[in-house]
């Protein structure tokens, strides 16, 4: 008789698998290493290269 279960060490490679495949992942993200000193960001608030308008508030 053929046991058609998952056995242990299945569960233990597919999760090996996953773990490996999710430290590829997290190591292709990491764009702080390129920029080293500084952001990713170039400005807290976007371009500021007009004043901002103020509108009256209407009664």
């Amino acid at each position: 008789m053929t046991d058609d279960t998952p056995t242990e060490s299945d569960a233990s490679a597919q999760k090996r698998k996953f773990r490996e495949a999710l430290e590829k992942k997290k190591a292709k993200n990491i764009p702080t290493e390129s920029h080293k000193g500084g952001s990713k960001v170039d400005s807290a608030h976007g371009p500021a290269a007009h004043a901002p308008m103020f509108r009256r508030k209407s009664i």
